[in-house]
């Protein structure tokens, strides 16, 4: 068993972090406070190759894993940029991965090198009002008109909606009714996010401002029959192919979070003297600091022990849920211990880690709740009868 890295990953780390050493927290404040995508933060990357890490080298992608990914996420995350710089490239890296696996040759070659290059951006439209976690019984229709798709419908929480190019969309072809299981009857399109179709209005949230979510009311969007991936009504299970690799990006995410904070906690505590001492000699102090550092590289080890088994294709369910749970459980935590171990200065934006704190909260909730994975790992891995 190794646990090392190895030279090539080591090698990505180090680019990475010089790379995000050009964008420091006063950037994602900056970034934070005017609602402005980090465009310029987007392009560094994706001249850097990072973004086409995880994608066939035919078109432009470097064929590693979900190992590297997962590696490239957690540095960006950890460089304080936190979720608005790892959603800024989240969706390019590992989000067109049903397109990948089940695009057809012509698809491939059509977008990907795009998508690569950083020339096109893709929001994932899959979240319904009203339906949350339960995407089989999603409304948004799609119905096949000669050699198009007409497609009415309402997405919610739809990141990077404001400026993306191209939309990955989840629609009903087939009613629900007419299906032998809910999982039936979904289809997966990559197509244009034409905004003559399609009204985009940006949710005002708490954190993560420089990335924007959106809510979708789609109109009339005609969708070219060329731009159904796959089988028609097989687009649930495409999806499927994506929902480890993004739990484990997630849980990288996380924890680069929680080793960030707790990187500005150790130093505050170090400088901050009260009654002529400084307060990192309190224990205090000390241990809620010393726990999180345990809970973060625990965490870490789930994380990419699950990534190792996605790579060498091997079930990885479990791992991968478990991971995202205990990353972000930890991640949060680290954040809200440095909020208070700053004390009255972790309020201030002066300080930074208040938007650690606000872009931690996020991975706990999206995108599954830690609820439903207590319930997977309960039926799943204990064997206990299904409770929804």
């Amino acid at each position: 068993m190794e646990f090392a890295w190895t030279e090539e990953q080591e090698a990505i780390r180090n680019q990475i972090q010089r790379a995000c050493a050009n964008f420091g927290d006063e950037y994602w404040r900056e970034h934070d406070n005017t609602h402005e995508f980090p465009e310029d933060f987007y392009q560094a990357m994706a001249e850097g190759g990072w973004l086409g890490v995880a994608m066939p080298t035919e078109y432009g992608g470097s064929g590693l894993g979900i190992m590297e990914a997962a590696l490239i996420l957690q540095e960006v995350s950890a460089s304080g940029a936190c979720m608005s710089g790892a959603s800024a490239i989240h969706m390019n890296i590992f989000g067109v991965n049903p397109l990948v696996i089940h695009g057809s040759a012509e698809q491939k070659a059509q977008w990907l090198p795009d998508v690569i290059a950083g020339r096109s951006k893709v929001a994932f439209a899959v979240t319904e009002p009203d339906v949350g976690l339960d995407t089989t019984h999603i409304k948004t229709r799609a119905t096949r008109e000669g050699d198009h798709y007409r497609v009415q419908g309402h997405k919610v929480w739809i990141s990077t909606a404001q400026v993306a190019h191209k939309i990955l969309l989840l629609a009903r072809t087939t009613p629900i009714e007419e299906t032998d299981r809910p999982a039936d009857g979904l289809s997966l399109f990559f197509t244009d996010l034409d905004r003559s179709a399609i009204d985009v209005r940006e949710i005002d949230k708490t954190g993560r401002a420089a990335v924007d979510s959106n809510e979708l009311f789609i109109d009339d969007l005609m969708v070219p029959v060329e731009h159904l991936v796959g089988e028609e009504g097989r687009g649930f299970k495409y999806l499927l192919d994506g929902l480890n690799p993004e739990r484990v990006l997630v849980a990288a995410e996380s924890i680069g979070m929680g080793r960030v904070a707790l990187k500005r906690a150790t130093a505050y505590a170090k400088e901050r003297v009260v009654f002529g001492r400084p307060i990192g000699q309190n224990q205090a102090v000390q241990h809620p600091l010393a726990d999180s550092w345990m809970q973060l590289e625990a965490a870490n080890l789930l994380t990419f022990k699950a990534a190792w088994l996605y790579d060498n294709k091997l079930p990885c369910g479990a791992e991968s849920n478990a991971a995202k749970y205990l990353a972000a459980e930890a991640g949060f935590q680290a954040a809200d211990r440095a909020m208070q171990t700053h004390g009255g200065f972790g309020y201030s934006k002066e300080f930074h880690v208040e938007r650690y704190w606000r872009e931690a909260k996020l991975p706990r909730m999206v995108p599954v709740s830690p609820e439903l994975i207590l319930c997977y790992i309960a039926e799943r891995v204990l064997g206990l009868p299904r409770s929804y």
